[in-house]
């Protein structure tokens, strides 16, 4: 645990190092983004804020893996370790190209103006839900749910589609949560480092390194994108949070609890699902005033810091709970 921390400590560090210059070159291509018209009026103001730190996030994420927890250096010259840690830097580096064309589409005073049209990135994501399913299920041999107070339930080809369904959902309900300074930062950073201590007690001590480095990864982008932020980190930030989210927890086994440890984002997604499905059915009537649900808190009066740190409690208290349960297997 000590080294996991460490290294968490230390990717930290490095997006904060590497925060600044990034944020100043988004600045400087006029990388700034256009507020969504279905966002409340109050975010008007950050129309033109930098997008795409993402960037510096999954930069310091890639460093650190492959010097930390895959190259390995010794007498016998350079090998690689832990050859599972490709899939979930596989899977970061894929979503990351997937948000990064797509922030394009968001762009105000930018040269380029066409992002990916949702369906479009949602056969993207189903593509990569469908290759991580299969490398879960033949490459490393997954197949199997840890229930608490039960123990390992075996699912046989079934793991296929759940594990195709875990990355779909947890890659969309990710991205939908951010939209406030902070919220998304804050809310992955608890996610990642339950899951981290859950790896560390299942003994993938390279998974809990992995996890703890997103974490640090994400305090870095936090100095930045605290209210008022600097930077967002766009969907080349948010798409890979959500699939390395779900990628994670697969690999543990404990995906049954990403709806307790990813409590906010359920929340969040839910929301919409809610929002659309009684707008359809009641002819035209809204039960949020807007959604996804931060924005509905908005409206009812409280403050941008106020919804993300309740929020934040809300993401802390699942964090714990999760770990709990599966301490119970």
């Amino acid at each position: 645990m000590i080294h996991a921390l460490l290294i968490g400590g230390l990717a930290f560090l490095l997006s904060l190092l590497l925060g600044r210059p990034t944020v100043a070159w988004l600045q400087a291509k006029k990388m700034g983004k256009s507020i969504s018209k279905d966002a409340p009026s109050s975010h008007s103001v950050k129309s033109g804020t930098p997008t795409m730190g993402g960037i510096f996030i999954w930069a310091t994420v890639a460093v650190m893996t492959l010097f930390t927890n895959l190259l390995i250096f010794d007498a016998d010259g350079l090998r690689i370790e832990h050859e599972s840690m490709l899939l979930p830097l596989a899977v970061v580096v894929t979503t990351a190209l997937i948000g990064l064309w797509d922030d394009f589409g968001t762009l105000v005073g930018g040269v380029v103006r066409r992002g990916l049209t949702w369906r479009l990135k949602f056969l993207l994501i189903a593509i990569l839900g469908g290759v991580v399913a299969a490398t879960m299920y033949y490459g490393l041999g997954a197949q199997s749910v840890n229930i608490p107070w039960y123990g390992q339930v075996p699912l046989g080809p079934a793991y296929l589609v759940v594990a195709f369904l875990i990355i779909f959902s947890t890659t969309s309900a990710v991205s939908i949560t951010d939209g406030l300074d902070g919220l998304l930062g804050g809310t992955a950073a608890f996610a990642f480092g339950a899951y981290a201590v859950i790896a560390f007690l299942q003994g993938q001590i390279f998974l809990a390194v992995f996890s703890f480095t997103v974490t640090g990864a994400l305090l870095g982008f936090l100095w930045y994108n605290a209210h008022p932020a600097a930077v967002f980190m766009g969907d080349t930030g948010a798409l890979p949070l959500g699939a390395a989210l779900g990628t994670v927890a697969l690999m543990t086994g404990h995906w049954l609890l990403l709806p307790i440890i990813g409590v906010v984002f359920v929340a969040e997604a839910l929301s919409d699902v809610i929002q659309i499905a009684y707008f359809k059915t009641t002819g035209g009537r809204r039960l949020f005033r807007k959604t996804p649900l931060h924005h509905h808190l908005e409206l009812l009066g409280w403050s941008e810091p106020q919804v993300v740190m309740r929020l934040y409690l809300f993401g802390m208290a699942g964090a714990m709970v999760g770990i709990a349960l599966a301490l119970s297997v």
